[in-house]
């Protein structure tokens, strides 16, 4: 680490830089549990005593206690699974939560402004417009790379977003190219989405964190670990932008049970099960690819749990996949106008769909 990372490192210069002027002086509000204390008789949260989650059938120690704020058991097996040390993490309700608080946190409503790069996940642009925040709504390349000037087209824009493996398209950029933009943009808070990452394990950069201060790296259980209705993600970046994220964000992010239950995914026995859970999948998509391929359909390289299919008759695929009730995400930006995605599913489900559209697109 050189000497210049170091020092930005100790003092937390570019977060404070980035961060809205407001929050440099603000007092975090202290829940109950951030304040912390010991004792065996708890009366500083104004909880109720009874813990009723029997009555529903199931039996949850402390549920009418409020969680932790970042419980440490989560966020030490979270450690312990990325690489990525525990100060460095924070965790949230999915990525998107992490979305909307570097957003509050680092960008002035009605001045600042964020990038991405497009067609990409919609919600960079829908959470910055929310707070209004500009967005610079830049394009990838025709094969859905990073433009090479990104430096002389993002402005001052307080943060770049780039989706790795990037949704809906199921392309990557390779480690080298993001490495690039990193050094290309220091004053800048570069966010890589990798909620796929899992399906292309080394194409992350969560492994840059210790060398980057303005690199945040985005995580979901929702895909691999097959937890998307518990909503748990993480954001990793530098302790100092941590401490100002944690300035804004909410004082119990984290439900009891969904604690419990990531937690537990991140347990030996449930990395076990979502790495074969995830070999299964791509198996199964790498069927449907091929499949829809012989089809006569136009299928960008599945990087994630979904491949992107373009038709040239869009009107009749749509048609059959609604009559059989398959829900499947088509879009309206013009530049994917004639492709479906698909997200990969099990052997079974695999089997009809390839069997449901060999006639059509025959």
């Amino acid at each position: 680490m050189s000497e210049n990372i170091r020092e930005s490192r100790s003092t937390g210069k570019l977060a404070q830089r980035l961060a809205r002027p407001e929050l440099l002086s603000l007092e975090p509000y202290q829940s109950a549990r951030r304040i912390g204390g010991q004792g065996d008789i708890w009366i500083n949260a104004n909880e109720s005593p009874f813990n009723n989650a029997a009555l529903s059938g199931v039996k949850l120690n402390g549920i009418n206690r409020y969680p932790e704020c970042q419980p440490p058991e989560l966020i030490s097996a979270y450690s312990d699974y990325s690489g990525v040390a525990k100060e460095c993490i924070i965790a949230g309700r999915g990525a998107d939560e992490a979305i909307e608080l570097l957003i509050r946190t680092f960008c002035t409503p009605g001045k600042d402004s964020i990038a991405c790069f497009g067609p990409t996940y919609g919600m960079y642009a829908i959470s910055a417009k929310t707070f209004n925040v500009g967005v610079n709504a830049l394009s990838l390349t025709g094969d859905y790379q990073l433009p090479q000037d990104i430096a002389a087209r993002i402005g001052n824009t307080k943060l770049v977003f780039i989706c790795n493996p990037n949704n809906p398209t199921g392309t990557v950029i390779d480690k080298a190219s993001i490495e690039r933009v990193i050094t290309q943009l220091p004053d800048t808070l570069v966010v890589v989405d990798e909620a796929y990452i899992e399906f292309c394990p080394d194409y992350s950069v969560a492994d840059l964190i210790d060398k980057y201060d303005n690199l945040v790296v985005l995580r979901t259980l929702s895909k691999a670990f097959a937890l998307a209705g518990a909503r748990c993600g993480f954001m990793l970046a530098s302790p100092s932008i941590c401490e100002m994220v944690m300035r804004v964000i909410a004082p119990y992010p984290v439900p009891l049970p969904v604690s419990l239950l990531a937690t537990s995914a991140l347990s030996e026995q449930g990395i076990n099960t979502m790495t074969e859970q995830v070999t299964s999948l791509k198996a199964c998509g790498a069927r449907l690819s091929n499949a829809l391929q012989g089809y006569g359909a136009k299928v960008l390289p599945a990087n994630g749990n979904f491949v992107l299919a373009q038709f040239d008759d869009i009107s009749a695929i749509q048609e059959i996949l609604l009559s059989n009730g398959i829900v499947a995400r088509a879009y309206g930006d013009p530049r994917l106008a004639t492709c479906i995605r698909f997200s990969f599913s099990n052997t079974d489900e695999t089997d009809f769909l390839i069997k449901l559209l060999a006639p059509v697109t025959a």
